[in-house]
């Protein structure tokens, strides 16, 4: 596996999904690092590889769906769809003030378990505000699978709530790789580790 995840970093470092500099978050933290896997639409055998990744973390566990958060989980939720015929529903941003006004789109049955997709954590903020829509009409939800966990309160957030957390990546995992594939300088990684650490 180790070999899978080494080429998938240096993958997503040659499209351009890691950035190294000062960046404003979601979460207003400003951070040495951006990751930007909204690339990951652009270059399908990559985002199909990924998909199958994240399949072989969860094959084993037990869901009737799948729900991407939006919005950049959305094509990775539909490639482990297609690829595995695994239903998929759809949360809104918000609800439409006309139609059926409905915030989960698709076919699902109350009571089903849904496997919550999401690109990457840093608080797991996003991941609850797809968790709850999906409880309001009654979807169960066990699982949260990511690809990259930022390592900064994410995992440990989503996991005292009861959700079990699988990710593909760690970003101190990532780091490393690049520092020793010689992608990033020793002063880019010592900086950016220390950020995850004070950030712990």
């Amino acid at each position: 596996m180790y070999q899978k995840i080494k080429e998938l970093t240096i993958a997503l470092h040659r499209i351009g999904s890691i950035n190294f500099g000062e960046f404003k978050l979601k979460s207003g933290v400003t951070s040495p690092i951006y990751l930007d896997l909204r690339l990951l639409i652009s270059h399908p055998r990559l985002l199909r590889e990924t998909a199958e990744l994240m399949w072989e973390k969860v094959e084993k566990l037990s869901f009737n769906c799948v729900c991407g958060v939006p919005y950049t989980a959305l094509p990775i939720a539909t490639a482990l769809s297609i690829g595995h015929n695994i239903p998929m529903v759809m949360r809104r941003k918000e609800a439409k003030d006309y139609g059926l006004k409905r915030m989960i789109e698709g076919h699902f049955t109350a009571g089903d378990t849904c496997l919550v997709v999401e690109d990457l954590v840093t608080t797991g903020s996003s991941v609850f505000e797809t968790i709850t829509p999906l409880a309001d009409v009654g979807l169960k939800v066990s699982d949260v699978i990511i690809v990259i966990d930022r390592e900064q309160g994410g995992k440990e957030n989503i996991e005292s709530k009861g959700y079990r957390l699988h990710s593909l990546l760690k970003l101190s995992e990532m780091l490393e790789i690049l520092r020793q594939e010689e992608k990033i300088s020793p002063s880019v990684f010592n900086q950016v580790n220390q950020f995850l650490n004070s950030a712990k």
